[in-house]
């Protein structure tokens, strides 16, 4: 089944079009993994959908931007509003926010000056490991891959290519 994309995304500071937010292949986040994120559920209520913990979820957003030293164009409030506007736009009563930030196209190499890119992206995620698993379990196993040590690199930052290691035992 092909995946469902909702109509919109708030994407560099204004709601367009889920396909119109677009990357360049050359951005310094593809190639060296500098981006952050968070991921953020929101909740069907009686008074309307319920961001859980917005603000603290996007404290944690700028603290691990700023291990990385990437500079965020937006405040704290700004991210807050454009979580709120994606959920409104694309009609959610319940979904999953992923408030992103990463190095664009700009210079190369490892300290290359780069604009910041940020995005809002909404959908309806579901139960994180799929449909019927509060009633039937999953299957767990021990990976052989070991997390890197904490003082490799800043594993308090929830940054892109701090999950690389998680792919491969997903997989």
């Amino acid at each position: 089944m092909a995946q469902q994309y909702p109509p919109f995304i708030w994407h560099n500071g204004a709601i367009k079009p889920w396909a119109e937010a677009t990357v360049h292949v050359m951005a310094h986040a593809l190639h060296y993994g500098s981006s952050v994120f968070e991921g953020i559920r929101c909740y069907e209520t009686s008074k309307g959908p319920a961001i859980f913990r917005l603000t603290d979820h996007n404290k944690r957003l700028f603290h691990s931007a700023k291990i990385y030293d990437i500079a965020l164009p937006y405040s704290i409030d700004d991210i807050n509003a454009a979580c709120r506007a994606i959920v409104k736009a694309n009609g959610f009563q319940q979904c999953y926010l992923r408030p992103i930030a990463f190095r664009g196209l700009g210079g190369f190499g490892l300290s290359a000056q780069t604009p910041t890119d940020v995005a809002v992206a909404c959908w309806d995620m579901g139960a994180y490991l799929g449909a019927g698993v509060l009633e039937a379990g999953i299957d767990a196993c021990v990976s052989s891959w070991q997390r890197f040590a904490p003082n490799t690199i800043p594993a308090g930052a929830k940054a892109g290519g701090n999950y690389l290691s998680g792919q491969l035992v997903a997989r």
